[in-house]
C-alpha cells in the first residue's frame, strides 16, 4: 500500500488492546522516523522518549485529563522539545556536522555565529515556541512510519506540561514536553470510532492554489 492508502487506513485509535505489545523492531522504526526528520538548521532540536513501563504509564494517566489509551497502548512516545538554545548545543550539533562530513572545524563558523545571534538574544520561551515547532515535524513523521507498519496511534495533546516534566525529570535535561503520541494494535470490537469514515476538508478546499 502507499503511503496516502496507510494515512487513510489510520486514525486516531481510541480502545486498545493491551494484551498486544509492538515489537521493539517496529518501535525502533517509529522513532528513527522521527530522528530523521527534517529540523530547522538541522539542529533536531527535540528528544523522543519511549516509555513502555506500564507503572509509569498509569501513572501518566491523570496527568493526560484520565484518558485510558495512555494505559492501555502498548507504547507512550513524549516529544520533547529543547527548553532553549545554548551555545553549547549548536556547536555540538555543527561539530558533529563537521566531524562526520570530514570538513574544516571552521567550515559553518559564520552560521553558527548568526545562529548564536538570533536565538541567544530570545527570551527561553521565544526559544521553545520554535524548537517545538521542529518536535511537531519528528512528531509527523512518526505517526506516519507507524501507519506505515500497520500500528496504531493516537496523537495528544491535553496533558498538563509541567506535571509530565516533573514526573520525568524533563527539565533537569533540559527538555519541555510537547505532545504524546501512544501506539499500540486497536480494539477493534471496543472502538466506537473504528469503523467512522475519515472525514476530512476537500481537496479543492484545502489547497489553495495561486496561479
Amino acid at each position: 500500500m502507499s503511503l496516502l492508502d496507510n494515512l487513510q487506513w489510520r486514525y486516531a485509535t481510541k480502545k486498545y488492546d493491551p494484551s498486544r505489545k509492538v515489537g521493539e523492531e517496529e518501535i525502533k522504526k517509529i522513532v528513527e522516523a522521527a530522528r530523521l526528520a527534517p529540523t530547522s538548521s538541522g539542529l533536531q532540536q527535540f528528544r523522543v522518549i519511549v516509555i513502555s513501563n506500564q507503572e509509569l504509564k498509569e501513572k501518566i494517566v491523570p496527568i493526560a485529563k484520565g484518558q485510558q489509551t495512555v494505559a492501555d497502548c502498548s507504547h507512550l512516545l513524549v516529544f520533547a522539545a529543547w527548553d532553549k538554545y545554548t551555545e553549547e548545543r549548536i556547536d555540538s550539533i555543527f561539530n558533529r556536522i563537521t566531524e562526520e562530513r570530514s570538513l574544516p572545524p571552521e567550515q559553518f563558523k559564520n552560521y553558527t555565529d548568526m545562529l548564536k545571534s538570533v536565538y541567544l538574544n530570545q527570551s527561553a520561551d521565544e526559544n521553545f515556541v520554535h524548537t517545538a515547532r521542529q518536535a511537531y515535524i519528528g512528531f509527523a513523521l512518526a505517526i506516519a512510519e507507524a501507519a506505515e507498519l500497520k500500528i496504531d496511534s493516537t496523537p495528544m495533546e491535553g496533558f498538563d506540561s509541567d506535571q509530565l516534566d516533573e514526573l520525568l525529570n524533563l527539565r533537569e535535561k533540559g527538555l519541555r514536553s510537547v505532545t504524546i503520541l501512544a501506539v499500540g494494535y486497536r480494539d477493534a470490537e471496543n472502538d466506537w470510532l473504528v469503523n467512522m469514515k475519515k472525514v476530512r476538508n476537500p481537496s479543492e478546499e484545502f489547497a489553495l492554489e495561486l496561479k
